[in-house]
């Protein structure tokens, strides 16, 4: 079942049962410091528009729509805090935690993070590259986001080894045909494209994750089964992963927008929308 709750998540997690969840994963606004949006566009035919398609066709483009959400935070540690350790609340004995950043805060709530769950409960440092973007000539250009993990028990935990999606190798030439036609499991470098912005996947949401590295997680850190959390839903990216890899999942968002946006991508799964209290 995926249920989704419209609401401040600080509210609505201290209602939820502690221990209920097997795998906790968020992905909080940056701290950019900017607002994020992400402008939607439809093309129509016009032999006076602004675009060139195939075999020279003009098109015109056309705003249909804008979802923004502001992303500065004086003192972002502070507003983490609260929801963190309800994190740590909701997780059973045996569940996982997953924090998605990038540089501009990762360091802070590391220790953060290492003050609630412990020090030994730090399992990996994930790096999400990306090659996708403008790049500045100021410094190197920043391509990678970072997932923290931490096991509530760090001596008991899921990680289904046979479940990883293996990815070729480097220097196939190396290792063999056997092994080069089977592939290596991945490392704690993920290098994965970012969400196309014409694909398929594209649901308009500004920063919406790929489903390939959801999926990798989900597949990975639970079971079948599993119940799923994700208080940060945005477009509801892990309730895609858990509906499709036969898991539960409860989302919460704070916008109405994100809110529509998980209703039409998850209608599938017929999930249950709870308005706000």
């Amino acid at each position: 079942m995926i249920e989704i709750y419209h609401g401040d998540c600080v509210e609505i997690l201290p209602r939820l049962p502690g221990a209920s969840f097997d795998l906790i994963y968020i992905d909080p606004p940056f701290n950019t410091g900017r607002r994020q949006a992400r402008i939607s566009l439809r093309t129509v035919a016009d032999a006076r528009g602004d675009r060139t398609g195939f075999a020279g066709r003009r098109y015109r483009s056309e705003r249909v729509g804008t979802h923004a959400y502001p992303d500065a935070f004086d003192d972002y540690p502070a507003f983490l805090r609260p929801r963190l350790e309800q994190a740590y609340r909701l997780l059973r004995p045996t569940g996982s935690f997953f924090l998605h950043l990038d540089y501009r805060e990762v360091h802070y709530v590391k220790v953060l993070l290492d003050g609630i769950f412990g020090r030994s409960s730090f399992l990996n440092e994930i790096i999400w590259a990306y090659d996708y973007g403008a790049r500045t000539r100021r410094r190197w250009a920043p391509k990678h986001d970072n997932l923290l993990w931490y096991a509530k028990d760090p001596r008991r935990y899921t990680f289904r080894y046979d479940d990883i999606d293996r990815v070729p190798y480097l220097a196939p030439g190396l290792v063999g045909p056997e092994k080069a036609a089977r592939g290596k499991t991945p490392t704690d470098v993920w290098w994965h494209t970012i969400v196309s912005p014409t694909g398929r996947e594209k649901t308009g949401y500004p920063t919406q994750k790929p489903l390939g590295i959801i999926n990798r997680i989900v597949r990975v850190h639970s079971n079948p089964g599993d119940r799923l959390l994700d208080f940060f839903a945005g477009s509801g990216t892990l309730g895609e992963a858990a509906a499709r890899l036969g898991r539960d999942c409860v989302l919460i968002d704070n916008h109405a927008a994100a809110i529509e946006i998980m209703r039409r991508r998850l209608a599938f799964a017929r999930p249950v929308v709870h308005p706000p209290a």
